[in-house]
């Protein structure tokens, strides 16, 4: 039985061919290649990560290239972004703040806690002020590590995340210009957003956690 290597995202396939579509990243079976059984380590085998190790063994059994120009600042930092995964730790500040501002925001609006609601939208403040560092490693990633893949996986994940973005502008620019929202008629509205700005966030971190762990 053959072993096959997806070139985009490193998912491992064991069979006679290469699937049709690969499970995790969604490119057809022109980007997968064989690769040697025994160069996957017991670990890692099939329906696992593909260990570097892995991926440098196929590269060099491919015809001989003449060696890259020398590597540019910029091309060293996106490089120490994706060995030190960068955006997998950055995205766990909104991830981690947006329920926290959506739960502060319902509380107030049960509550009439101005506090509350106050609270959430400073939270709101300090994720729209980690979104840059979070939008330029994960297009560093996509681009670096997955070729720019413009598969169903990726469009998915880019929209999710424009669209948590948007709802975020949208909930806080709301609050900021009527601070009394929660008290008035269309609180409910205000709340529904916030809502699905959440669940905006959470499938962009399901397809991100997919890729990460292709399991």
């Amino acid at each position: 039985m053959k072993a096959w290597q997806c070139s985009v995202c490193k998912y491992i396939h064991r069979g006679d061919e290469p699937p049709e579509k690969c499970p995790v990243c969604g490119v057809d079976a022109s980007k997968f290649v064989e690769i040697d059984e025994a160069d996957i380590p017991p670990a890692k085998k099939p329906g696992q990560n593909a260990p570097e190790k892995a991926a440098a063994q196929v590269a060099a059994k491919q015809e001989p290239e003449p060696p890259p120009p020398p590597e540019t600042l910029k091309e060293k930092v996106e490089g120490l972004l994706l060995k030190h995964p960068a955006h997998p730790v950055s995205v766990h500040t909104p991830n981690g703040v947006l329920p926290m501002a959506v739960v502060l925001y319902i509380l107030a609006w049960l509550f009439d806690a101005r506090l509350l609601s106050h609270t959430a939208m400073v939270s709101q403040i300090f994720v729209l002020l980690s979104l840059p560092v979070v939008i330029y490693t994960g297009t560093v990633e996509w681009r670096r590590k997955y070729n720019g893949a413009m598969t169903p996986v990726f469009k998915f994940k880019i929209l999710a995340a424009a669209l948590t973005t948007a709802t975020c502008i949208i909930t806080l620019g709301w609050y900021l210009a009527d601070p009394a929202i929660l008290l008035s008629s269309k609180a409910w509205v205000f709340i529904l957003i916030n809502l699905l700005m959440l669940a905006f966030a959470g499938i962009a971190g399901h397809i991100g956690g997919k890729l990460v762990f292709k399991d």
